[in-house]
């Protein structure tokens, strides 16, 4: 989209909202964007390259897609239904209560509970699964782990005892992180939540700042973006002071970065360039300082990871050149199956907003090689993976029609 162009799609914008007598902070709210964000757009500043957010606009002001595009792709309604069955429902269930009432009633009931080295060891199994999106999996280990840590919690002895909620703690970030993959926030909510509040439990600050991650996170999901902002901001002011005053640790740098990188986020959601572009140099300086590519508090926080979330809000910011340029100087091998196949996702969305229809679909079958129960979870990409199907139509190749059945998207 030219200037020209720009400009004209601003006014027939600007025109449509006041013959509707909307204010652009109400047409802002309605598609989940900032009212500075909606005035670009107006001034012909900030184009719309993005199907979804031209589709929101669309909704927004009560007209068809095609009336402010004419040549988007034709329409489809979703059909309502209820929740399909995924990965995680075994696991969200044992969240919804209390996962240690039997110990509360009789707290000298436990018969051979298992020694701290073996919960230990299943934890970080737990991450294994987790960075690698192997979620049914994980909901299975989860289901008797959880409650084995809960019961420990409350019957370890005082010396063990803070390093078991440590490993509470890090198992409810897992978690949490894999119910935000999974387009499950509520869970991850509540996962975040006992994170923290076990975290506290252990006396180890730094978890506290990695389950506080996680929640920002979920209200990320749950598109509460002043939450979300909120909940990383002030945890970044802390922690700066808190380094400052304590001196660098690799986790507190980790922590710090990614804080950070959701920053970040949440700005290109809102479509805010100046603040994502801050909070992305920012992260880079702090990767800067850690030097390498790590997994302090898993956390995955490092250079790399850094420019593949720095992909990821470009995609967010309909800046597809700028993702792809990016994305074609990184080398993610060392980095978790996870990150490998977000990166590749990124970029598949990014081609499909350039209309590069064949190399979008290279990218999206490298993610489900990688890591294919994230692509039927992912709804950004199968939301991608819907327009190249409506944009190929009848001559889509039949690769792309496999992989939308896989990942149960209809056109």
């Amino acid at each position: 989209m030219g200037p020209e162009e720009r400009r004209a799609f601003g006014a027939q914008i600007a025109r449509l909202r006041t013959e509707r007598g909307l204010t652009q902070k109400e047409l802002a709210v309605s598609v989940g964007r900032t009212t500075s964000w909606l005035s670009q757009v107006e001034r012909g500043v900030q184009p719309v390259n993005r199907l979804d957010v031209l589709r929101m606009l669309a909704n927004g002001l009560g007209v068809p897609v095609h009336e402010l595009r004419p040549d988007a792709p034709p329409p489809t309604e979703p059909v309502e239904s209820a929740p399909e069955p995924n990965d995680l429902d075994q696991v969200r269930l044992l969240i919804s209560g209390h996962a240690a009432l039997d110990v509360l009633l009789s707290p000298g009931a436990l018969d051979d509970p298992p020694s701290l080295a073996d919960l230990a060891s299943r934890v970080d199994h737990a991450w294994s699964l987790a960075h690698s999106s192997r979620l049914s999996r994980l909901s299975a280990e989860m289901s008797t782990l959880v409650p084995q840590l809960e019961r420990a919690v409350r019957t370890s002895s005082k010396r063990e005892r803070a390093q078991t909620y440590v490993l509470l703690a890090r198992a409810y970030q897992a978690l949490s992180a894999a119910f935000a993959r999974q387009n499950e926030p509520d869970a991850a909510w509540i996962a975040a939540d006992r994170a923290i509040a076990a975290a506290e439990g252990s006396g180890r600050v730094l978890d506290v700042f990695a389950g506080t991650f996680r929640l920002a996170h979920a209200f990320f999901r749950l598109k509460r973006y002043d939450q979300a902002d909120h909940t990383a901001r002030s945890a970044v002011e802390a922690l700066a002071r808190y380094v400052d005053r304590v001196g660098e640790t690799p986790e507190s740098l980790s922590a710090l970065g990614s804080l950070h990188l959701v920053l970040a986020l949440v700005h290109a959601r809102c479509g805010d360039r100046m603040e994502t572009r801050e909070e992305i140099a920012s992260a880079r300086r702090v990767a800067g300082q850690l030097g390498e590519d790590r997994n302090d508090l898993h956390l995955e926080f490092g250079p790399t990871n850094v420019e593949i979330q720095a992909v990821s809000v470009a995609v967010e910011l309909g800046d597809a050149g700028e993702a792809l340029d990016i994305g074609a100087h990184l080398d993610a091998t060392a980095l978790s199956v996870e990150r490998q196949a977000r990166l590749a996702l990124d970029l598949g969305r990014a081609h499909a907003q350039l209309r590069h229809p064949d190399e979008a679909l290279s990218c999206f079958l490298k993610a489900e090689r990688l890591a294919p129960e994230m692509v039927r979870s992912h709804t950004a990409a199968r939301s991608a993976i819907r327009d190249l199907m409506l944009v190929g139509g009848r001559s889509a190749p039949t690769a792309l029609r496999e992989l939308a059945r896989r990942a149960d998207v209809s056109p």
